[in-house]
C-alpha cells in the first residue's frame, strides 16, 4: 500500500489525472502539481478569500478542501478566466476601474465575482458588498472593487 490516491479532475477545461498524498491541499495541488499559481494562499483557514476557485461552478476556499475531494470534479482558477493579451470581463472591469494594487487578493475577488454574478443577484452596493464580504484585500479600500462589479452588472450583465 503506497498510501497515495489516484484523483482525476478537469481544471479550466483540461483533464488532470495525478496521483497524491491524500493530505495535499487543493490550493498546493493547483499550485505545486499542476503549476497554476494564480491561486494564492494567504491566511490558510479560508478567511482571506486568495485561494477562491470555482468547484462545480460555485467558490470554494482551495485552501480548507483535500485535492481528493475535488476527483472528479470540475475546477476553474484565474488561469482559465483570461491571459495578458486577452483579459476576461472581470479582469477588464479592475483594470478600467483600477480595482487591484498589489495583486495578491485579486485571483480570489475575480473567482468569487464569477461566481456571484452568475448565481446571485448583484443589483445594488449592499448586495455587491456583500458579496465580497468574504474576500480581503489590504490595499484598495475596496470601493473601486465594488465599482468594477457594479460596471459589470450594469454595463456587461453576466460575463459567463
Amino acid at each position: 500500500m503506497t498510501g497515495r490516491a489516484d484523483i482525476t479532475l478537469s481544471v479550466n477545461g483540461q483533464s488532470y489525472t495525478r496521483r497524491v498524498d491524500p493530505r495535499l491541499l487543493l490550493s498546493d495541488f493547483l499550485r505545486h502539481e499542476l503549476g497554476l499559481t494564480g491561486t494564492h494562499v494567504g491566511c490558510e483557514h479560508g478567511v482571506c478569500g486568495a485561494c477562491t476557485i470555482l468547484l462545480d461552478g460555485r467558490s470554494a476556499r482551495s485552501c480548507l478542501m483535500l485535492a481528493v475531494q475535488a476527483h472528479g470534479a470540475e475546477v476553474e482558477t484565474i488561469e482559465g478566466q483570461g491571459t495578458v493579451a486577452a483579459l476576461g470581463p472581470i479582469q477588464q472591469a479592475f483594470r478600467e476601474h483600477h480595482a487591484l494594487q498589489c495583486g495578491f487578493c485579486t485571483p480570489g475577488f475575480v473567482m468569487t465575482i464569477l461566481d456571484m454574478l452568475r448565481h446571485h443577484d448583484l443589483g445594488d452596493d449592499a448586495a455587491i458588498r456583500e458579496a465580497l464580504s468574504g474576500n480581503i484585500c489590504r490595499c484598495t479600500g475596496y470601493e473601486h472593487i465594488v465599482n468594477a462589479v457594479r460596471a459589470l452588472v450594469r454595463e456587461r450583465g453576466k460575463p459567463a
